[in-house]
């Protein structure tokens, strides 16, 4: 189905470039003074040399706007204000109920997609910094899943290198003082503390941890099979928390940087071959095109240290290939924190130079800043303890419990547990996905948890309270209409904004700007209250009361698909 700003374009298109001689862009917005406002004739008045008003008063002259538009009238320096035909509004709503998809096409040329989120170490609890990567990751899977793509989630576990020398043997020395054979990792970081307490102060310790490295990469039988007993029992606890979360990650996503362990030497001996590498103070670098340091110098990308190890940039450049080469992937998402913007630069670079990312395969760091705290510094706990994400989580569901327990009394038990769940987590992923990801924000109980402003819980309960209306009145949603008619100016309102879903669903899919579509839901809930405030909807008789049954079923299917994409959960009772 087609978008209203794209109905709008195709008939002031043609009028513009009548009047411009070449193709123009309307540039339609959505406007307070009418319903759309059409701004490109400010833009052709100096290479017209025409004044604005006369440009768009031809471009009205010629546009083709019968059936759609009732009033259209050049406004202030240029401006083409545009207020829609309610005849044209009725059947285009039909189109949407009728449609399971509610007007939102797949895409016509899917792509695979990769995407590389979440990203926790292992023997490490995940702790509040895995948040906004999880979360963010999982709606772009979503919402990509949905308009069609083939998509691929890769969960990059930090599980090769160094420190774990330092965890293996400490696991040993456990197993030497009875825990032979059996892992409990209750709390990992109290056992990576406690690794990096002995490797710190007992050299004798510190001497075993660098012979336990040299092992576990040459393929020691023994230190393989505990290292494999420290990534197993971290992949369980990082699936509890993912469950408890509601993200699609699963076990079988699980991708670490020794997948690519020994993909890395071919990488480095391919980039040789084609000329990039370079010797740096011993270590083995690429200068990619356009990177410099602060004295104009070309800045490095170490792919092999001088010590023969070789660095992160080695296993993303591994990883690029094969999710390419391997894979298919045309398109990868790299959701990782906005200090990496750099590396990420760095490394994409280099690739495209090596030839592992060549159109239309292109790479995409989805960048995010930091949670913070009241104090306008990184979120901690009152003791100043990183906040582990489980207790967050914990937090948030029992907060959401004290507050259903307030509000809906009349909940059982096990219904309230679940609203409770949903509210809770809703909560904290609104929370993020609401704010532009690229800018801090500030971590609020208060605020996020509650049925009033612009919170997941208020959206919840928007969608179940309309839910409601059908429950009260015992009826059933009409979806067989061939028209939804509109006429009193809030049920205008609320069909002008229904049919902006699918243009905001299309731009979150290439801009994942999920900000976009939260503020979307959110408009459409405080438009549907200011309509279900003056509109009477059971009281209503013959075919208005259709109608507005109509349009409060058409409602709550769109906050319910747009809160899923989201990865909210949409309770039916609140």
């Amino acid at each position: 189905m087609a978008t209203l700003e794209a109905l709008l374009h195709d008939r002031l298109a043609p009028a513009f470039e009548a009047v411009a001689g070449a193709r123009v862009d309307p540039s339609l917005r959505r406007s307070q003074h009418a319903d759309f406002q059409a701004d490109a004739a400010l833009a052709l008045a100096k290479r017209l040399g025409r004044p604005p008003r006369e440009i768009a008063a031809d471009v009205l002259g010629s546009a083709r706007l019968d059936g759609l538009v009732a009033t259209a009238e050049v406004s202030g320096p240029g401006f083409i204000n545009l207020t829609l035909a309610d005849d044209a509004l009725g059947p285009l709503l039909g189109a949407m109920s009728r449609d399971e998809r509610l007007g939102v096409p797949r895409v016509e040329a899917p792509e695979t997609v990769l995407v590389d989120y979440s990203a926790p170490n292992v023997a490490k609890e995940m702790h509040v910094g895995h948040l906004r990567s999880t979360v963010i990751g999982d709606a772009a899977v979503r919402v990509l899943d949905w308009l069609g793509h083939r998509v691929l989630r890769a969960n990059h576990l930090g599980d090769w290198g160094t420190p774990f020398g330092m965890l293996i043997e400490h696991l040993a020395d456990e197993g030497e003082s009875g825990a032979a054979g059996e892992l409990s990792l209750g709390d990992l970081n109290a056992f990576y503390q406690a690794a990096r307490a002995k490797f710190d102060t007992d050299e004798t310790f510190r001497e075993r941890s660098r012979s336990r490295v040299v092992a576990l990469q040459s393929g020691d039988p023994g230190t393989r099979h505990m290292w494999r007993l420290l990534v197993d029992e971290s992949e369980r606890h990082f699936l509890v928390l993912y469950d408890l979360l509601g993200v699609r990650l699963t076990d079988g996503d699980f991708r670490g940087e020794s997948f690519y362990n020994d993909m890395l030497a071919p990488v480095v001996a391919e980039l040789d071959r084609l000329g990039l590498l370079r010797v740096s103070e011993g270590a083995q670098v690429v200068y990619p095109a356009g990177f410099t340091g602060r004295g104009g110098e070309p800045l490095p990308l170490i792919v092999r240290k001088s010590d023969g190890g070789f660095g992160y940039p080695a296993t993303d450049l591994a990883a690029i290939r094969f999710r390419t080469a391997e894979l298919g992937a045309t398109r990868l998402l790299y959701v990782v924190g906005l200090p990496q913007s750099q590396h990420f630069a760095m490394v994409f670079e280099v690739a495209r130079e090596a030839g592992w990312l060549t159109p239309p395969a292109r790479a995409e760091h989805v960048g995010f800043g930091s949670i913070l705290g009241p104090d306008g510094k990184l979120f901690r706990s009152r003791a100043g303890d990183t906040v582990k994400l489980g207790a967050l989580l914990d937090e948030a569901i029992a907060r959401a419990a004290a507050l259903i327990a307030e509000k809906s009394p009349d909940l059982d038990p096990e219904t309230s547990a679940a609203v409770a769940r949903d509210v809770g987590i809703g909560a904290l992923k609104y929370a993020d996905l609401s704010n532009d990801r690229t800018r801090d924000y500030v971590f609020d109980w208060d605020r996020m948890i509650s049925f009033e402003g612009d919170t997941g819980p208020y959206l919840q309960y928007a969608r179940a309270r309309i839910l409601s209306i059908f429950r009260r009145g015992g009826v059933t949603p009409p979806h067989d209409l061939a028209a939804i008619p509109v006429t009193a100016p809030p049920e205008r309102a609320l069909a002008i904004e229904l049919l902006g879903f699918t243009g905001v669903v299309a731009e979150v899919g290439e801009s994942l700007e999920f900000h976009r579509l939260a503020g979307y839901l959110f408009r459409l809930a405080t438009v549907f209250t200011a309509f279900y405030e003056r509109c009477p909807v059971l009281r209503a008789e013959g075919s208005v009361r259709e109608s507005r049954l109509a349009l409060c079923d058409l409602t709550a299917r769109v906050l319910g698909r747009g809160l899923t994409l989201l990865g909210i959960g949409t309770p039916d009772r609140m």
